[in-house]
């Protein structure tokens, strides 16, 4: 028989064994957390995928919760925590999942499904999907009435969607039946402000469009009555006519006074004289200039002896662009004929020219040195006619 000693160098003999060398199973010091990770008691994240191979046990644990041999009820339930699982982490479309999988489960309980379809309504709110979030708040309303919940979300969906008189009613149609609830009258509260707001926008909106209205129809009458002429590219005939009407289409419409990409465009002053965003263009050094405001009372040599008075362009370096010699023309594109205008003449006679369309709400004219070798050669290809 062995004595108690023996049996105490045994057991030291044993331990002494980890000591001297590391189970060859266990897990390392630079992995253990991952491993630890692996174990479904131990784990702090769901993975997002759960591959059999890699996680073996929470594939075990997860083909326990979705047993096809469970009742309706187990699946149900088990679906619904899930789901609530989901939501907590805010993984609100795997939660949508989880949720419609519950309601597939087809137990017929009014409790639970009420649950799944208020729960799967707030996962989908938080996921913007409000129209969905909406329809299953009605829909849980219609297996439970007085639902709190699905009262409060399908307000909060309303709000959401803007439809303010909606979400008044289901406020109200909770409130009968909770009339202590708090959350309900700051819905109704806030949904009621919105309401007034957004009717007095749309009272602003349709002043302010009336309003515009009116002044587009005042700057049409304005055009009309001057005879100035709105180019009109879908009307051309073809035909080489000089007819206004026949050419153009008759008077001027709004459609063709777009505006420009710096935000000019012809208007009204107070004392009813045009001002029109001026497009000059020098061919010779393809360089333009934009006069923002060109009014109709004023002539050309006005602006042209401030734009190249004392100071002229950095590209004119020839400083040939005198305000003396230079030349103004107005194309025909229909025709493809220039015509001359003289600088001293008012904006408002060159416009009411029978042959001079203003095209996309802003009139362009080309200017030329007059007697340069680039003038001469330019106008010699061109069609010239003179007032």
């Amino acid at each position: 028989m062995a004595s108690a000693d023996d049996s105490d160098d045994d057991w030291d003999e044993f331990m002494d064994q980890f000591t001297k060398q590391r189970y060859k199973h266990g897990f390392s010091e630079d992995n253990w957390e991952e491993e630890m990770e692996k174990i479904p008691l131990f784990m702090t994240k769901a993975p997002e995928e759960i591959d059999p191979k890699t996680h073996p046990q929470l594939a075990c644990l997860q083909a326990l919760i979705h047993d096809e041999d469970r009742t309706p009820e187990e699946k149900a339930i088990s679906l619904k925590n899930e789901g609530n699982a989901y939501f907590q982490e805010k993984k609100y479309e795997k939660a949508v999942l989880a949720y419609t999988a519950g309601l597939k489960a087809n137990w017929d309980d009014q409790d639970t499904n009420t649950i799944l379809l208020t729960n799967r309504a707030a996962a989908q709110y938080y996921l913007g999907n409000m129209r969905s979030a909406l329809k299953d708040s009605c829909a849980a309303l219609k297996i439970k009435p007085n639902h709190l919940k699905a009262l409060i979300r399908g307000a909060q969906c309303c709000m959401e969607l803007r439809s303010f008189p909606e979400a008044i009613r289901w406020c109200d149609r909770g409130l009968k039946m909770y009339p202590s609830d708090r959350k309900l009258p700051e819905l109704r509260s806030a949904a009621d402000k919105r309401k007034r707001e957004a009717e007095r926008d749309a009272r602003k909106a349709k002043a302010k469009e009336k309003k515009e209205q009116s002044e587009r129809e005042r700057l049409l009458a304005a055009i009309t009555e001057r005879g100035i002429k709105l180019h009109r590219p879908e009307r051309r005939s073809g035909h080489g006519s000089d007819s206004e009407d026949e050419e153009q289409g008759g008077g001027p419409a709004l459609d063709h006074l777009t505006q420009d990409a710096t935000g000019a465009r012809v208007f009204l002053d107070e004392q009813g004289a045009l001002h029109w965003p001026v497009l000059l263009l020098y061919p010779e050094h393809q360089q333009s200039d934009f006069i923002s405001a060109f009014c109709e009372a004023s002539c050309f040599i006005d602006h042209l002896a401030v734009m190249f008075g004392e100071e002229l362009p950095p590209w004119d370096t020839d400083r040939k662009y005198l305000p003396q010699n230079l030349q103004l023309f107005f194309e025909d594109e229909e025709k493809e004929v220039l015509y001359q205008v003289v600088p001293d003449m008012p904006l408002l006679k060159v416009l009411q020219h029978k042959r001079c369309f203003v095209k996309a709400g802003s009139p362009s004219f080309i200017v030329l040195v007059q007697g340069s070798p680039f003038s001469e050669k330019y106008l010699t290809a061109k069609t010239l006619k003179r007032w």
